[in-house]
């Protein structure tokens, strides 16, 4: 009786272990296909070309500001004090050199007005506007590239969608309707989506923090030149 029980239990056991096996081997090709982000990416179709480009330029117009305008804004804390004494002593010309030494758009609007001393003072700060407007415009410069890439990324991420549409009907009419024919389809429309998303997102941070420190080194050029205007007025009361 007790050998009939366990050739009862191997016979009830076997097929569950059988089972267990092939799930463990499914189990085990299906951790073989795993996504490759290279492959991914691949899936994406003839638009990942003009989207790869955008990302090229996105990356170099940013670091290129980005540079450009952190070298903008390294200006000696002590430059006004500086300018303050020179003025008092009534040395324009060693002003002048401090300004030329410093090299920024900050010294540059100052070494304007110092040139311009001697004339009323509208005109000092008229003088002194228009070079600040030329500093901006260079710090600004190619800053619309990010702009431009935040909006076409995106549409290019669309027109995938719509090429991958075209391609999924084409499958299904062609070759019926199943996973395999509707893969490329789909595959082509999530991957120019998602990379056209995030190349139009990444452009318009970019586009939003550069523009966040411009407007600090504006503010910069504004309050120097406010504290210029005071010092022109304390030396040369006849202004």
């Amino acid at each position: 009786m007790t050998f009939l029980t366990i050739l009862l239990q191997a016979a009830t056991t076997a097929p569950v272990d059988s089972n267990i096996a092939k799930a463990a081997q499914l189990a085990a090709n299906a951790s073989v296909e795993q996504i490759s982000l290279w492959n991914l990416l691949k899936e994406g179709g003839v638009l990942m070309i003009p989207l790869l480009f955008c990302s090229i330029i996105l990356v170099y117009v940013f670091a290129e500001r980005f540079m450009a305008i952190r070298k903008a804004a390294a200006l000696d804390r002590t430059f006004m004090t500086r300018i303050r004494e020179q003025l008092m002593n009534k040395d324009t010309g060693r002003a002048i050199d401090i300004c030329r030494n410093a090299n920024t758009p900050t010294s540059r609007v100052i070494e304007k007005g110092i040139s311009r001393i001697g004339k009323p003072i509208d005109f000092i700060e008229k003088s002194m506007e228009n070079t600040g407007k030329l500093e901006i415009y260079q710090q600004e410069k190619n800053l619309t590239v990010l702009s431009a890439i935040s909006g076409i990324a995106p549409i290019l991420g669309f027109l995938g969608t719509i090429a991958g549409m075209i391609i999924l009907f084409f499958n299904v009419q062609h070759q019926g309707f199943s996973l395999e024919t509707i893969a490329g389809g789909i595959y082509t429309k999530m991957v120019t989506s998602a990379t056209g998303l995030i190349i139009g997102l990444l452009a318009y941070l970019g586009y939003t923090y550069l523009n966040a420190q411009i407007n600090k080194n504006v503010n910069r050029m504004e309050a120097a030149s406010v504290e210029f205007l005071d010092i022109i007025q304390d030396t040369n009361p006849n202004h």
